[in-house]
C-alpha cells in the first residue's frame, strides 16, 4: 500500500484495507523460518499532512498462527495493534542524531513523494509476535521422558530431581586457620 504525499487532502485521508498472508510474507526475507504465519491483516488508519511531515495513526487486526514453545501445538494469536508515526522528509535527517529516545520510535523518514505503508504494517505485526509464545499461561508442555503432550494425556513417569553440581558444596566447611 503506497501513499502519494501530494494526493493527501487538507482534511486528511481515511484508509481501510485488508491484506492476505501472501502479501505479508512477501516483505520477509526469502527462506525466513520465523516460526509464525500471519493469516489475514485488516488495517484502518488516518493519514494527515502537516507542513512537510506526514502523520499516520491507525489500528491493525491480524490473526497470527504460532507454535507454543512448551507443547509445540499450533494456536491462533489474535493481535490488535494501535500505531502512530510521524514521517519527515529524509533531507531533514541530521547526521549527529545517533541516540534514540522512546519518542523516536514513532518518528521516521521518507524519501521522494511516496510512503510505503506496507513496511510500517509488517514492522508493527512482527514487533507484536511474542518471543516465547504460549497457547495459554497454564500450558504444561511435553513430558521430558516420553514426549506426550501433558495438556492432553497423563503419563506415569516421575520427574527426577536433578542434583545440582554445587550440591557437594552444601556441607563444605572452610578451614579458617592461616
Amino acid at each position: 500500500m503506497q501513499i502519494n504525499i501530494s494526493n493527501i487532502p487538507e482534511k486528511g485521508l481515511n484508509l481501510r484495507f485488508s491484506k492476505s498472508k501472501e502479501w505479508f510474507h512477501r516483505f520477509l526475507p526469502t527462506g525466513d523460518d520465523s516460526g509464525f504465519c500471519v493469516q489475514k491483516i485488516e488495517v484502518s488508519c488516518f493519514v494527515e499532512k502537516v507542513l512537510k511531515n506526514v502523520s499516520i495513526k491507525g489500528k491493525i487486526k491480524a490473526g497470527i498462527e504460532l507454535e507454543c514453545c512448551r507443547c509445540l501445538e499450533e494456536f491462533n494469536f489474535p493481535a490488535e495493534i494501535e500505531f502512530k508515526y510521524v514521517l519527515s522528509p529524509a533531507d531533514d535527517l541530521k547526521e549527529d542524531e545517533l541516540e534514540l529516545t522512546y519518542k523516536d520510535l514513532e518518528y521516521n523518514y521518507y524519501e521522494g513523494d511516496v510512503i510505503d505503508l506496507g513496511q510500517i504494517i509488517v514492522e508493527q505485526v512482527v514487533l507484536r509476535v511474542p518471543v516465547k509464545p504460549l497457547c495459554n499461561d497454564s500450558c504444561r508442555g511435553l513430558c521430558p521422558v516420553c514426549g506426550v503432550n501433558l495438556n492432553i494425556e497423563k503419563c506415569d513417569h516421575k520427574t527426577q530431581q536433578i542434583s545440582s553440581p554445587f550440591a557437594a558444596l552444601k556441607n563444605f566447611k572452610a578451614n579458617k586457620e592461616r
